[in-house]
């Protein structure tokens, strides 16, 4: 895979699309990864329709991206990740024998903690493997909450749309998997606040720092109802701390040679 590959995020859910459910996946990935030096480079939001689900997935496959998949991965009528995942690479499903033992061990301790025996050949307990059912040469990615697995093909990597289990489980892969590629400290955005200007007035001003300064990238966030600030552009360049400063030197001292009304000023690791 590249050196530094871009991280992309795929959330799973016609409850995410339709309003039933507010996504609380992309803004916890993004603190996750931001916490190890790294950032999410895109998003999907994708509903419980197949095709669609599989196509992002080949998508995904062929990037060469690390991708978290979140949701759809159970094992009702409504859940497709799992079987997408084998169409977009086509292979075949298998029930992976770790997978097995870990949802017959669940299920026992659920018939423990309500006083019943375990079944193993009850229709119900029987469907519930579907859920360890995975395409052929995934790995396993452990759940901690109720032990029930997700799953990793090559470097995309498959989760419940649970919160509780699906934020554990992520972090669990990207400390296993790409701890080597941890950057913190290694990153840096630092901005101004800005009254009074427009965009359209400061652009030259962000190309030359961009052409002068190619490692940083320069950013414009305006708003023009904020509580406190009010109307106003939150301007400033993001990257190594090495190569922000300079940079952020030069759109400073533009700023003021514009003679622009200028504010606070932000600084986020």
């Amino acid at each position: 895979m590249p050196q530094n590959p871009d991280i992309g995020l795929i959330i799973v859910g016609d409850e995410i699309l339709s309003g039933k459910r507010v996504d609380k996946h992309l803004p916890k990935v993004i603190e996750l990864l931001a916490a190890r030096g790294l950032q999410l480079a895109w998003a999907e939001y994708v509903g419980d329709q197949p095709g669609r689900i599989t196509d992002s997935l080949r998508r995904a496959f062929a990037s060469g991206d690390i991708v978290f998949s979140t949701g759809g991965i159970g094992a009702t009528p409504d859940d497709h990740t799992r079987q997408c995942a084998a169409r977009a690479l086509g292979i075949e499903l298998e029930l992976h024998p770790e997978a097995e033992r870990l949802i017959r061990e669940r299920m026992q301790d659920v018939a423990r903690e309500q006083g019943t025996t375990y079944e193993p050949d009850r229709p119900d307990n029987v469907h519930r493997l579907n859920m360890g059912v995975f395409p052929k040469g995934a790995t396993l990615i452990p759940n901690p909450y109720n032990k029930i697995p997700g799953f990793s093909v090559r470097d995309i990597h498959f989760v419940p749309g649970f919160p509780v289990m699906a934020w554990p489980m992520i972090e669990h892969v990207l400390d296993t998997r790409y701890g080597h590629q941890f950057q913190r400290g290694a990153y840096v955005e630092k901005s101004v606040i800005v009254f009074g200007a427009m965009e359209a007035l400061l652009t030259p001003l962000m190309e030359q720092v961009e052409r002068e300064h190619p490692g940083v990238k320069v950013f414009s966030l305006p708003s023009v109802d904020h509580p406190t600030l009010g109307k106003h552009i939150d301007l400033g360049v993001k990257g190594a701390p090495a190569a922000v400063d300079p940079a952020y030197g030069l759109l400073r001292s533009g700023l003021e040679a514009l003679g622009a009304k200028l504010g606070p000023e932000l600084v986020r690791p």
